[in-house]
């Protein structure tokens, strides 16, 4: 594989990879032992997983995420937002840390980056995934893609939502991200974060997945992969995302959290954490 934009990636500071393009990469780096390293979804970064990320350090494992470009405290460099610039950050962040026999966890968005690192980069410093609601293969309807999200629906949210008022965007879906039970303090918390992004990422990024296709890269990955599935998950359909990514995986295997939402992370956070944890032991 070609290291595509990753050379020279190194650590410049204290919690800062800067990529080969020039990027402040803002990381989390907690504890010693096994490395898992976790990729947000969209408009999300690397708070979202502080959750799973102290519970696998309380068991020994070092425990690393980072903010995307355009989110959180990462550099909003205005350009980037493809699968390929994303994913060669990812692999900056392993080359700057100099990561082997990786987990890697992503949420959302996340899981097509990881996807994309994969086939782009190679499997070489990675020893297993975890993707949690993932979108991957392709969401968008098509012609060989029938079931897909109506193209003109993921430009009325660019358009219509997203360029004109974001907040109220965020009140509107917070519900079907997270239980009815989830405290207020846990959603205001939640809430906080797409405000912290970059609008342009947040458009470019939404953008390029509904652009990509995953279909002819997922059958390439041959690690062990665990995809976790909400079947209340109005942000990744099951029957869109998680299932046909099972079947086109070779190694995969398929849990499915019966009335979970996109955000089972903090909705089933008992039950993502021990899944995670016996993943990563096994």
């Amino acid at each position: 594989m070609t290291a595509y934009q990753t050379s020279g990636a190194r650590v410049i500071e204290p919690n800062t990879v800067r990529t080969a393009d020039g990027v402040n990469l803002f990381y989390r780096d907690w504890g010693d032992g096994e490395p898992v390293l976790f990729v947000g979804g969209w408009s999300l970064g690397a708070d979202s997983w502080c959750y799973q990320m102290l519970a696998l350090a309380e068991q020994g494992m070092r425990v690393i995420a980072f903010d995307r470009r355009g989110h959180g405290r990462s550099s909003d460099p205005g350009r980037g937002y493809d699968f390929n610039t994303l994913a060669d950050d990812l692999a900056a962040v392993l080359e700057a840390l100099d990561l082997d026999e990786v987990t890697l966890v992503a949420h959302s968005m996340g899981c097509n980056e990881v996807v994309r690192y994969l086939t782009r980069h190679g499997q070489r410093r990675i020893r297993r995934v975890a993707l949690l609601g993932t979108m991957t293969p392709c969401i968008a309807r098509s012609a060989d893609n029938p079931d897909g999200i109506d193209p003109a629906l993921l430009e009325y949210f660019r358009k219509e939502q997203l360029m004109k008022d974001l907040p109220k965007w965020i009140d509107e879906n917070l519900p079907p991200f997270v239980a009815e039970h989830t405290p207020q303090g846990m959603r205001d918390w939640l809430r906080a974060m797409p405000l912290q992004a970059s609008l342009q990422a947040l458009y470019e990024c939404n953008r390029s997945l509904q652009r990509e296709d995953f279909r002819a890269e997922l059958p390439n990955i041959t690690l062990p992969v665990l995809l976790l599935a909400g079947t209340n998950d109005a942000s990744a359909p099951f029957e869109l995302t998680a299932r046909p990514s099972a079947a086109l995986l070779p190694n995969a295997r398929l849990q499915v959290y019966e009335g979970a939402p996109h955000g089972m992370f903090l909705t089933h956070m008992a039950s993502v954490n021990s899944d995670l944890l016996d993943f990563v032991r096994s």
